[in-house]
């Protein structure tokens, strides 16, 4: 039996709160902020689809046991880095479909227990290269449909028991800066890992290619900073910011260019995988030969040894008859 407590039992006026699951549904309220006085003892909070713009620091931090968030569907643009402290218990939290536009590293370290994250359809251009400690528990992470064109392999990485990820629907840059997850991709399906196909947004040389379908000497390694560009950003610590900002930029495009799958290395890459293959079956074709011939003339040696052992035989035995007949000619009647 649900028993719906407002009111009197603190819950907020716009919302249901069901006792027997202690959960809060404010859905479907129009609301533009976190309702105040939720129950402490609240598991589940459904905040969908709403209007909701910005979640301040220790938005939810009167609610410690709460293990389900649903905040899909609203405002969001931004999260404060402390909006989830406190919630050390929350195992699945939906962000999917609202303005969300990149998340920071110390987001990620208030969730320690998180099974489950949402954050698909939203226009996230970048997330965190590492989260500087695993993510132990993540099992479910879904970014579809995003504004993504590189994810740092060390990111999956630290997600050890992650098994279902959804990466379809973005912008995906893929230069050699993609290599990473190409392989670690492959080592995730190979375990057994679910995921959808990361389809390459640029250059147009792989535009609308499948990331995994590119063989990997196509692509071209990722230089590493010139001294140039160690130089100014050297400079850039010493001198005005505005003087200094555009060598840096026409360095970082420079190596951003230089990264680029580029099409020219291909045929000469399939130049020499042909070559190869042609030298292999003409050495296999030569050591062949060479076992025949010894074959051959193994057999006609044999035949050849064997002919002549079978004369000498004759020969002797011819040879013994013939001795033997002379003997008894000449012995006495």
């Amino acid at each position: 039996m649900i028993f719906l407590l407002q009111g009197l039992c603190g819950c907020p006026e716009k919302c249901f709160c069901h006792s027997s699951s202690r959960s809060v549904d404010c859905s479907h309220r129009g609301l533009d902020e976190i309702p105040p006085d939720l129950p402490p003892q609240t598991l589940t909070l459904l905040l969908q689809d709403n209007q909701i713009h910005q979640l301040p620091p220790l938005a939810f931090r009167s609610m410690p046991r709460l293990t389900t968030l649903n905040l899909s569907n609203n405002s969001l643009a931004g999260l404060a880095p402390e909006a989830f402290h406190g919630l050390g218990h929350l195992q699945v939290l939906n962000l999917s479909q609202n303005a969300l536009l990149s998340l920071e590293s110390r987001f990620f370290r208030s969730l320690p227990r998180l099974r489950e994250l949402d954050l698909s359809s939203n226009n996230i251009s970048h997330l965190p290269t590492s989260l500087g400690e695993p993510w132990e528990n993540l099992t479910v992470f879904a970014v579809q449909q995003n504004q993504l064109q590189q994810l740092d392999r060390a990111l999956l990485e630290s997600m050890p028991r992650l098994r279902l990820l959804r990466l379809q629907d973005n912008l995906w840059k893929c230069n050699c800066r993609l290599l990473g997850l190409k392989l670690w991709l492959e080592k995730f399906i190979y375990e057994g890992g679910i995921t959808d196909s990361v389809i390459c947004g640029s250059p147009d040389t792989w535009k609308g290619k499948d990331l995994l379908k590119i063989p990997y000497e196509l692509y071209q390694p990722c230089l590493l900073p010139s001294a140039d560009l160690v130089s100014s950003q050297a400079q850039q610590h010493g001198s005005v910011h505005g003087e200094v900002l555009k060598p840096h930029q026409d360095h970082s495009q420079k190596d951003l260019l230089e990264c680029e799958i580029k099409p020219k290395p291909r045929p000469t890459n399939l130049r020499h995988a042909v070559a190869t293959v042609v030298i292999t079956g003409v050495v296999c074709g030569i050591v062949c030969l060479m076992m025949l011939a010894a074959a051959i003339y193994g057999c006609t040696y044999a035949a050849i040894t064997a002919q002549y052992h079978d004369g000498s035989l004759v020969q002797a035995h011819e040879s013994g008859k013939t001795g033997g007949k002379e003997l008894l000619d000449t012995s006495p009647a």
